[in-house]
């Protein structure tokens, strides 16, 4: 139904206007008792929308798609992807709808996009429902992304449906309101390429120049140097969650977004014990999409963006593959910028550093040490207190040759506070959440999400939230919620 609310909110409908191909005219289930579980008034208030109103009957039908602003026109979108490396022709939203895009306080267009909102086309076998659970990972997941200054699609709400979901169990009902700067992905292009239509190709190009990278309409090559910005943005994503220790766990080419965020928040979780090897997804058996594989695959990735784009480099094949290699060049940001974060989080910035850090990851592996609380351990190390730093070590005397030349060099125990986190979602934490909200208490959330909204402060009392997990939690697996 599109009625008119009582509200300022006003979508557009540009997507589906340019690109009716990719998109699929649908409309959210109707729940049969929502109720908001969160609502993120900060974010709120960067789309200009008043949380009051979003809080009331008209708001919550508006957050659940049952209450579409006029000139609005909710559809499914279109895409194919990669999915642990096998090729899957017409993947698309299937219990996801994108509402509209607002334009928000500072100019800049956002998708209004339903995660769990009910079947589409694109369902397939699933229900297109979505658990409490689940949901409420995506929200504490991405909101302390963006709170560490990771690029990242972002939560709005998270709101109950009280309509039952079957999964191993019967778990109560929700789904997620996100909002992106797109939901543009590498798999949008494949799916465009495969139609064998160069004319919607470059249509679906000229968008996504327009939508996120102008400049490159006034290049000699416009679509080429589209790649190498996506390349660009792609590469300083990926050395982010590396200098976290963020591990995505599903990084398929329809998980990868032409804008630069991350996206889809499901077998994702934060490294403790550092391990190259870290993988959390339950499915990822042979570690394709482990915490070390991370910018491999990302390349991996681009380059199916690089084949789908190919038509549009060059009416020459080769000359089209030629440039595409070129442009791969772009991704050594990737090494720039891992390398400069981790000179910052050694309190650092100079070359000198770069030895140190190939000598200090190994002893980390080697000792388990808890790869967030050390970084902060480390800056007292650098204001004369070692004692935390070098008790985390197997053979302390290691620790101790290593220390000594690194406060050779003068850290800076301040910009190391600045760029560490305290505070991040650790596991343990997240499934305590996640089972209490489950069962109704949403007191530990709103704990959780207020130690991790502002991760690099310390304050007095939130000492669990900046502890790793107990000894006895075990190996963590997480699932990808469908």
């Amino acid at each position: 139904m599109s009625v008119t609310p009582d509200t300022t909110v006003t979508l557009q409908d540009r997507f589906s206007r340019e690109l009716p191909e990719l998109a699929v005219s649908w409309t959210a289930e109707v729940p049969p008792d929502p109720r908001l579980l969160v609502l993120n008034e900060p974010l709120a208030a960067e789309l200009a929308m008043d949380p009051d109103w979003l809080r009331s009957g008209d708001g919550i039908r508006f957050l659940v798609g049952n209450l579409v602003p006029e000139g609005a026109a909710p559809v499914a979108q279109a895409y194919a992807g990669h999915q642990f490396g096998g090729y899957v022709p017409r993947l698309g939203d299937g219990r996801a709808l994108l509402l509209g895009e607002l334009t928000d306080t500072e100019g800049r267009l956002r998708d209004i996009h339903l995660k769990g909102s009910g079947r589409t086309p694109f369902a397939r076998a699933g229900d297109g429902l979505a658990a409490v659970g689940p949901m409420l990972r995506e929200y504490i997941i991405s909101e302390a992304m963006h709170a560490l200054g990771v690029p990242t699609t972002r939560s709005l709400a998270v709101v109950a449906t009280g309509r039952p979901v079957e999964r191993d169990t019967v778990l109560p009902g929700a789904l997620l309101v996100r909002v992106a700067s797109s939901h543009l992905r590498v798999g949008s292009f494949q799916y465009a390429s495969a139609t064998q239509d160069v004319e919607l190709l470059r249509r679906l190009a000229d968008h996504a120049i327009a939508r996120h990278y102008p400049d490159a309409a006034n290049a000699e090559r416009p679509y080429v140097a589209l790649f190498e910005s996506v390349v660009a943005a792609q590469a300083a994503l990926v050395a982010n969650w590396m200098l976290i220790g963020f591990v995505h766990g599903v990084m398929n080419t329809d998980n990868v977004t032409i804008a630069g965020e991350t996206i889809d928040y499901g077998p994702c979780a934060f490294m403790e014990a550092y391990d190259p090897e870290t993988v959390f997804s339950s499915i990822d058996y042979w570690g394709r999409y482990a915490y070390a594989n991370q910018p491999t695959i990302t390349q991996w990735n681009l380059a199916r963006f690089a084949e789908a784009l190919l038509p549009l480099f060059s009416d020459d094949p080769n000359e089209g593959v030629a440039l595409a290699e070129n442009a791969f060049g772009g991704f050594a940001h990737y090494h720039n910028a891992w390398r400069s974060g981790m000179h910052a989080k050694l309190g650092l910035t100079t070359d000198a550093a770069t030895q140190l850090i190939d000598e200090l990851l190994p002893l980390m592996q080697e000792s388990h040490v808890d790869y967030t609380s050390f970084f902060r351990h480390l800056s007292n190390a650098a204001r004369g207190d070692a004692a935390a730093a070098r008790g985390v070590f197997v053979d302390p005397a290691r620790f101790d040759d290593w220390a000594a030349r690194w406060r050779a060099l003068g850290p800076d125990a301040e910009l190391m506070d600045r760029v560490n986190p305290i505070y991040i979602p650790r596991n343990h934490l997240v499934e305590e959440v996640l089972t209490a909200a489950t069962e109704g208490d949403l007191d530990p959330l709103n704990g959780l999400l207020g130690a991790i909204g502002a991760p690099f402060t310390p304050r007095p009392g939130l000492e669990r939230y900046a502890a790793p997990a107990p000894v006895d939690f075990g190996v963590y697996r997480t699932f990808c919620g469908t």
